[in-house]
């Protein structure tokens, strides 16, 4: 039409179309459509074609690269190692939750600005509420061993609280000892420095080993939701989505709130669906009310 003459986008609305034209070598730049407001219909580039209309620039087939070859070593040999070794081993399922962080990012303001110099952050926030809920439900601090032909479930007195971390040489999951022993400030602080120590590649077998219970972050890539692996041998694995706004209702009403989804994946051989589920909504309305912490701390 009018438009590809002078110099417009050609008018094709139809995927069938243009494929037709690309397969019939048809420039549908030149092409006038019959179509209404000037679109190239598929009697348009059959009639091109009879009419012997100019071909489309012939197309260079590009080499196709050869496949790359690396063999898993080193870290990314042992990550997938446990990873299978989880899988092979672990009968594990997942449960999953959507709640209001509002008050958690609240929360994490609020201690920021009463002490700028010992600052806290939501995994901080997060972790502290992991130790409180393993305090109640302590069936998820634990790991199934074998022993022989036995199976051994072993409750864990102390907490290992690793956590997943993000790392050039791969994903690596540095434990805080004892976590169980830690105030907010204290956690935050360890969680700072094993963070750094993760990207600088210095932590020792001792930080990498030795947890018992993982959380996992993986709002950091985007997402809301994931089915992990268990890190092999823990009970239980803790995820957060991203937080983002979403409408939510509040007493009755329609609010825009920032809006999360926690899942627990879990051994199913060391617990039930109901002490899971308890252990995640404990965590869920602590996220929700932070200050119900209190009353277990």
């Amino acid at each position: 039409g009018d438009r590809a003459a002078a110099g417009g986008a050609p008018r094709v609305l139809s995927p069938v179309v243009r494929r037709l034209a690309r397969d019939r070598g048809v420039d549908v730049r030149v092409l006038s459509g019959s179509g209404p407001g000037g679109v190239i219909l598929r009697r348009d580039v059959e009639a091109a074609t009879a009419n012997g209309a100019p071909a489309a620039p012939p197309r260079t087939p590009s080499a196709t690269p050869p496949d790359g070859r690396e063999p898993l070593r080193g870290v990314r040999r042992a990550i997938a190692d446990k990873l299978a070794r989880s899988r092979r081993e672990i009968p594990d399922a997942t449960t999953w939750v959507d709640v209001d962080a509002t008050a958690l990012v609240e929360a994490r303001d609020a201690l920021r600005a009463a002490a700028p110099d010992r600052p806290v952050g939501l995994l901080a926030l997060l972790g502290r509420i992991t130790v409180a809920a393993l305090a109640r439900f302590p069936e998820l601090n634990a790991s199934v061993e074998r022993d022989g032909d036995d199976l051994v479930l072993i409750r864990h007195g102390s907490i290992g609280l690793g956590f997943a971390a993000q790392t050039d040489r791969g994903l690596v999951v540095p434990v805080v000892h004892d976590a169980q022993n830690l105030s907010t400030a204290q956690l935050a602080a360890e969680l700072a420095r094993l963070t750094d120590a993760a990207r600088a590649g210095t932590l020792t077998p001792a930080e990498l080993t030795g947890g018992t219970f993982t959380l996992n972050n993986y709002g950091v890539f985007g997402v809301d939701g994931s089915t992990p692996i268990i890190n092999h041998p823990e009970a239980a694995l803790l995820g957060v989505g991203r937080i983002v706004d979403k409408p939510w209702v509040v007493d009755g009403r329609l609010a825009v709130r920032k809006v999360t989804q926690l899942s627990l994946t879990f051994d199913h051989r060391v617990c039930d669906g109901g002490v899971a589920g308890g252990f995640l909504r404990y965590v869920a309305d602590c996220v929700e009310s932070p200050l119900g912490l209190l009353l277990d701390l």
